[in-house]
């Protein structure tokens, strides 16, 4: 796999013998926005990371569908709105491979259910139950039969957290540090992004942290907390680390920065849209059309609930004007803008 412009395999020359296809196009943008009232915010935006399908979940999913071939089986499970589900359906019959999807009910929006019927759309077949844990269990024994030889069959992970798929985040963290670097924004005293199954976070905790950066994630929580907690992005730095030194790269430390969770956002149920989400999510598409940047939507479920905890630390309580905040942007709200609850100019 071609290399040039992947921090990663410039760092850890041994991973670039992982399969990896290329489906986003790096590095995504940077952009600062002034806030009505003083201050401002940078935004990294993830969601102009590939034409089609854009977002966090691609950089997984560049590791994650490695291996898949034309005409295989790829499973993808998660919530019945799950953008997670959605790319990876669309990614995988980018190679020619078909997906199955297994969801579970949860708390539904406006974007939510556009989310979900473009699944339905981009899938060769869909089954659903009530409960996440009965939908788990489903794609265990789906798993099973995969890994029992059946090699045309593919499950990626809920969320794509695993250690394979954190190392696109890994990437993203160092590929950050590079345009810090170059200019491009100065270094962030936080970086704010939404926390459900942890990849992300682990991944930026360690690209930054590899590359010397000084700051803090923020993950704003949006699962319940036996998905999101400490020790889940804890265990998959540490075994991320492990992934990258059987590949030969293991003489570093791979030392990753603090990751501190907010639990401010969660709106006491997964899904379930939040007033103070509402409202960030409001004021950042007017601050990014006031700036003359690409049109922004933030889904309620992640992006408008890291909106808000990234705004609230930007310009609220002590110490506020010498913070120097990024908003990780992981959602593409560009096939859903129509449909969108938050208004698009």
């Amino acid at each position: 796999m071609e290399s040039k412009g992947f921090p990663l395999y410039d760092r850890f020359p041994g991973l670039a013998g992982l399969r990896r296809v290329v489906l986003g196009a790096y590095p995504s943008p940077i952009e600062r926005v002034g806030l009505a009232g003083g201050g401002e915010l940078w935004l990294k935006r993830d969601d102009r990371n590939a034409a089609v399908a854009a977002g966090n979940k691609v950089r997984a999913l560049e590791f994650l569908l490695g291996p898949v071939q034309a005409g295989d089986v790829v499973l993808a499970v998660g919530g019945e709105g799950s953008t997670h589900v959605y790319a990876t359906a669309v990614h995988a019959a980018r190679l020619g491979a078909r997906t199955d999807v297994i969801r579970w009910a949860h708390v539904m929006h406006p974007v939510s259910r556009a989310v979900a019927r473009a699944i339905v759309r981009n899938v060769a077949h869909s089954s659903s139950s009530r409960w996440a844990v009965t939908g788990l269990a489903r794609a265990m024994a789906w798993r099973a039969r995969s890994l029992a030889g059946d090699r045309g069959r593919h499950y990626i992970p809920p969320g794509g957290s695993s250690p394979t798929g954190v190392l696109g985040h890994v990437n993203a963290g160092l590929e950050l540090a590079e345009q810090i670097a170059g200019g491009q924004l100065p270094s962030p005293t936080h970086v704010v992004l939404p926390f459900g199954t942890g990849g992300t976070a682990a991944g930026l905790a360690l690209g930054l942290g590899i590359a010397g950066v000084r700051t803090t994630i923020v993950a704003a929580r949006v699962a319940p907390r036996i998905v999101a907690n400490h020790y889940r992005v804890q265990s998959l730095i540490r075994r991320t680390r492990r992934l990258i030194r059987r590949a030969g790269d293991g003489m570093e430390s791979l030392p990753a920065v603090p990751v501190v969770i907010d639990h401010s956002a969660y709106a006491g149920e997964y899904g379930r849209p939040s007033p103070a989400g509402a409202i960030a999510a409001s004021r950042l598409s007017d601050a990014v059309m006031n700036a003359g940047a690409s049109t922004l939507l933030l889904d309620a479920t992640y992006a408008a609930k890291a909106g808000a905890v990234a705004l609230a630390l930007a310009t609220s309580g002590t110490g506020a004007s010498d913070r120097r905040v990024l908003l990780w942007v992981t959602f593409d709200g560009r096939p859903f803008a129509e449909e969108g609850e938050q208004r698009m100019q």
